[in-house]
């Protein structure tokens, strides 16, 4: 081996992020169809036992992987300025652009994200309940004590206009596109403004 080459991963834990680094490549440059136990040894450099050892199987390194990504949108959503509004509305429209500005920060989230719509498993639902319980975790600890709008279900359209913003940026990984209409960078200012003119519409 020549002293330019990668060192082999030694211990469990280099060898365990050998396996699940090798399946963020593999998903980068492919699709879900890719990734399988021999794809991800040849990939890691590693035996294929070790894959079945410490994961079980491919699906145990796509779990290790999510949990990898839950944490990385922790932080990202953590690392936001803190929350300056004064209203519901305003609180809304902050968390609303910091979302979509972390799913369109990393395209590997994304691919999860469109496997578990794509697929209904019950690895996969606990996959999309745990990076649910991520964002309401981070909403709550950034919410500050603000009145909740009179009237109406302001929670439901949260829920309405987050899953909204996932879907947009679902659709610019996919395709660039949503329907007709462009997620370039002048597609994507016009999306804030609507963000600003939907939650502007809220009563407060």
């Amino acid at each position: 081996m020549s002293s330019d080459s990668p060192a082999r991963p030694r211990g469990r834990s280099g060898t365990e992020a050998a396996i699940v680094g090798a399946a963020q490549r593999i998903l980068m440059r492919a699709d879900w169809s890719a990734i399988n136990v021999q794809s991800l040894a040849a990939e890691a450099g590693v035996d294929r036992k070790l894959i079945y050892r410490y994961f079980g199987d491919a699906d145990g390194v796509v779990a290790r992987l999510a949990q990898a990504l839950d944490v990385w949108l922790a932080q990202t959503l953590d690392a936001a300025p803190p929350s300056t509004a004064d209203s519901y509305r305003d609180f809304a429209r902050e968390t609303l652009k910091t979302y979509l500005a972390a799913l369109r920060a990393n395209p590997l989230i994304l691919k999860l994200m469109a496997r578990e719509l794509a697929q209904d498993t019950p690895a996969l639902r606990a996959m999309e309940t745990r990076r649910a319980d991520v964002l309401q975790a981070w909403i709550r600890a950034r919410r500050p004590r603000l009145r909740t709008p009179p009237g109406g279900d302001p929670a439901a359209l949260m829920a309405v206009l987050m899953a909204a913003v996932q879907s947009l940026a679902l659709s610019a990984a996919a395709r660039g596109q949503t329907g007709a209409f462009l997620l370039d960078a002048a597609g994507w200012a016009r999306i804030e403004t609507a963000i600003d003119q939907l939650t502007a519409a809220w009563p407060d």
